[in-house]
């Protein structure tokens, strides 16, 4: 299950990325109430995350491009020392009492400039960390990571804003990025690219038309973008279940956060698990199919109970669709063009998550939560049964 952290490099950045990512946590957490406190707007909590958002939606594939032609770790580099500057200035401001919610949300425009950057390269660069066997074993030990920080940050967080403040918050996550510098800066690989010879305009082109007709990884990217648009859309909308189906309150809602978290963990470590094995593709489009029978049969419980055993089955699916998508789009890309094939899969992973939940929240609007999440469902279930009835390369994968 931990094959890929027999690899000295591996580990090393396994375990600053971990560090650093409960800091990350920490920081959403202690900003969302922030930006609140100053405006008492959930408009501006939306404008927050739609500037963190934005470019990495639009930067991403230039950022795919860079980590082709640099060097991926120097690129990792200037990513983490940008964010952990924002992070130390957001930190400073508030501390000093000088912070306005511009601030804020020029900050998050920063740091989500420094992640469309960092993205590719950090994705780019775990292949070259273990064998190809393992990456997919490397893959899924890296979303466990990300899943439990998920848990890990928003608790330390709580008991840092009661105790030290939200400063503190920020400045911890200043300090986290440090643990990534120091494992990025001790690795032992190397990576060794070919000197460009095309404009960047040329070889943006180059990367779309390699996914463009590449079977495999366009189907790929599809899924992601259907699983994010269809599937995310359920812990948008967590909290209107809670409230409106289970007349629960906040602290109903975080059980039903906490189940959600547990099973994503599962999800990942079953991957991990699994590793690489032939009829990956096969195997991933029957997880999305059950994914999205169990988000319909979600959407229509009205017991709270077994309401918490689908949605930790359901978060199950969800990592582990994401986890075997990202394996088979790592293992289909050759090394050249990984930059751009994987910014290329990340922004179509990225982009529907806000799309999917921005239509589903309007359609929830209109109907209801538990009716936009059974037609959702259903959808995502109909579209995977469909790639495995015809996508015979993708089945064979």
């Amino acid at each position: 299950m931990a094959s890929a952290l027999t690899y000295r490099d591996f580990r090393v950045l396994w375990f600053g990325a971990f560090a650093s990512s409960i800091g990350t946590w920490m920081q959403k957490v202690a900003q969302s109430w922030l930006v609140f406190t100053l405006t008492n707007s959930p408009f501006y909590l939306g404008l927050d995350a739609f500037l963190g958002e934005l470019p990495i939606l639009l930067l991403t594939l230039l950022g795919g491009v860079v980590a082709d032609r640099r060097d991926r770790r120097s690129v990792l580099l200037v990513s983490q020392c940008v964010q952990m500057s924002t992070a130390f200035a957001l930190a400073a401001l508030v501390y000093w009492d000088t912070v306005k919610v511009w601030h804020i949300l020029a900050l998050s425009c920063i740091t989500g400039t420094a992640q469309a950057f960092g993205g590719p390269a950090y994705q780019s660069l775990l292949p070259n960390l273990v064998r190809r066997d393992d990456m997919p074993n490397a893959i899924a030990l890296n979303s466990t990571q990300f899943n439990l920080a998920r848990v890990i940050g928003p608790l330390l967080a709580g008991v840092a804003l009661a105790t030290l403040g939200s400063a503190a918050c920020f400045a911890l996550n200043g300090v986290s990025f440090l643990f990534v510098i120091a494992s990025l800066l001790m690795l032992h690989i190397r990576h060794v690219f070919v000197t460009p010879t095309q404009s960047i305009a040329r070889e943006m082109r180059l990367g779309l038309s390699f996914v463009w007709h590449d079977p495999v990884i366009l189907t790929m990217t599809f899924l992601a973008l259907c699983t994010t648009l269809l599937a995310s859309p359920v812990l948008t909308l967590l909290p209107v279940i809670a409230r409106d189906v289970f007349g629960l309150g906040p602290d109903g809602y975080s059980r039903l956060m906490a189940f959600s978290g547990a099973g994503a963990v599962i999800g990942a470590l079953i991957v991990a698990w699994l590793g690489r094995f032939p009829g990956m593709g096969r195997v991933v489009l029957v997880v999305q199919i059950a994914l999205g029978l169990v988000l319909a049969a979600f959407a229509s419980s009205r017991l709270l109970h077994l309401s918490y055993v689908l949605i930790f089955f359901g978060s199950i699916g969800l990592m582990m669709s994401f986890s075997l998508l990202t394996s088979l789009v790592q293992l289909a890309a050759p090394n050249q063009m990984r930059g751009r094939v994987v910014s290329i899969y990340m922004m179509a992973f990225r982009g529907g998550m806000p799309l999917g939940s921005l239509a589903a929240g309007y359609v929830a609007g209109l109907t209801s939560a538990p009716a936009t999440l059974m037609a959702t469902g259903l959808l995502l279930s109909f579209v995977a049964a469909a790639f495995l009835a015809r996508a015979k390369t993708v089945r064979q994968f």
